[in-house]
């Protein structure tokens, strides 16, 4: 096929190889790769026949149908998409594209139970999709809680926090230095630690003296041998 100035030359080129393996046979299922490729260039008509004609040969192949119902979606015909990928969801309940386009198709269309229900199933294996707890927020018209999960990581934070200050607290090391002085404590405040407790340099002074002491004592007593004990 010949490529358009507008599409990117890898993708032109990826296309033209494709469309050709297509038509040398038509059951191949380089049709789904084709499609693909045209979705990047937005060609999506092209894609919708590619994945029809697809599908012909090979029904029921949920990849495919998966794909035809975005575009569907995309080419604003929501009938066929809705019926497509309600298809899908029967054969495979975990396919969350196919939830995510019918919820917001369920939504347009004023079922908000089916469009809930297709939030439910993107939530149940993912909680934190924003796209779906937003969707659900709409739906629902309240506020969403966080999932489980992120609580409790809240939670943790917020005792880890707390037993921090804890630690951190005058009251916690018994620092009533930093405490506020009220009056009952400040007399005991401006009592003189010297006054129960020796400063480190008045015991070294005082044992010097002992030593000097017991040493001229004993100088004496070898001048006096008289005056030592009978």
């Amino acid at each position: 096929m010949a490529a358009s100035p507008r599409i990117d030359p890898a993708i032109a080129a990826e296309i033209d190889r494709l469309a050709t393996a297509v038509a040398k046979d038509p059951r191949s299922k380089d049709f789904l790769p084709l499609a693909d490729e045209y979705i990047k260039a937005g060609m999506w008509q092209e894609a919708a026949a590619v994945l029809e004609d697809g599908l012909k040969a090979y029904p029921g192949f949920v990849t495919a149908m998966a794909a035809l119902g975005r575009v569907y979606d995309q080419l604003g015909q929501p009938a066929k998409a809705k019926s497509i990928l309600e298809d899908v969801v029967k054969q495979r309940p975990d396919n969350l594209r196919a939830h995510r386009i019918l919820a917001k198709l369920y939504q347009s269309e004023g079922h908000t139970e089916q469009a809930l229900s297709s939030c439910m199933a993107i939530l149940n294996a993912n909680p934190f999709d924003e796209e779906a707890l937003s969707l659900k927020r709409t739906i629902t018209g309240a506020p969403i809680d966080a999932p489980p999960a992120r609580r409790e990581k809240k939670r943790l934070g917020v005792e880890s926090t707390s037993e921090k200050l804890r630690i951190e607290s005058p009251a916690a090391v018994g620092s009533d230095s930093i405490r506020p002085s009220t009056p009952a404590t400040n007399a005991a405040a401006a009592t003189p630690v010297s006054a129960s407790v020796p400063e480190p340099s008045t015991m070294k002074h005082a044992a010097t003296i002992a030593r000097l002491e017991a040493w001229l004592g004993t100088i004496q007593s070898k001048r006096h041998p008289e005056s030592g004990p009978r």
